[in-house]
């Protein structure tokens, strides 16, 4: 496992309106990270996923990407391998095959290797799916079946860090260990991080190599 460092934020600082949620917040990943983010409801943590993927743009601090700055990679190629997924992802129109192809003809994902049925479908059978998923109506599924989509659709891009919001609150028991066996299988493929917000203490127990407490 290559344990470079991946992503480092410094001086990190969010306020909304007069009320301060975290200031002077320092935050490392190298490869193979697991990191749980522990705070209270509404202490900021999906503000700070969201700022490490440049989402909401930062109120104070500096970032980089591989030792690269945000601006030296563009906001696109930041996205794209910092990869936020929300707790309620959302589908497009058509299959669920045409929603993992879609992504494929951005820019920013030219170059990779492509759209593969096999890699998918393998992933579906570790999360307990059958190759019969792709073809499911994907303004149809449910609020778990959506989780699964945002997942696959995230991971056959292999981004550098992904950002975990609450990423199995609608499975089932079984299925929420078959994503966290996937996901410790997939860091563990290459130079990668990953940051999980979870309300369920002992998911963040059994996932994460490490936590960081959010505090003003």
């Amino acid at each position: 496992m290559d344990r470079s460092l991946l992503l480092r934020a410094h001086g990190l600082q969010r306020r909304l309106g007069d009320r301060l949620l975290w200031s002077q917040l320092d935050l490392e990943l190298a490869g193979g990270d697991r990191l749980g983010l522990v705070a209270p409801s509404g202490a900021g943590k999906t503000l700070l996923l969201r700022t490490l993927a440049l989402l909401d743009p930062p109120q104070a601090g500096t970032f980089s990407l591989l030792g690269r700055a945000p601006a030296a990679w563009g906001l696109p190629r930041w996205r794209a391998m910092v990869s936020y997924l929300a707790q309620r992802p959302v589908a497009g129109g058509g299959t669920v095959e045409a929603n993992l192809r879609a992504p494929w003809r951005f820019r920013e994902r030219r170059g990779g290797d492509g759209w593969s049925y096999g890699r998918i479908t393998n992933w579906l059978a570790a999360l307990g799916r059958e190759p019969s998923f792709l073809s499911y109506d994907a303004e149809r599924l449910s609020g778990g079946e959506l989780q699964l989509l945002a997942l696959l659709r995230a991971l056959q891009f292999d981004p550098t860090v992904l950002l975990l919001d609450e990423p199995t609150a609608s499975l089932d028991g079984a299925t929420t260990a078959a994503v966290e066996a996937l996901l410790i299988v997939w860091l563990a493929a290459g130079a990668r991080a990953a940051v999980l917000i979870s309300h369920d203490g002992e998911q963040i127990q059994r996932f994460a190599s490490r936590t960081l407490e959010l505090q003003p």
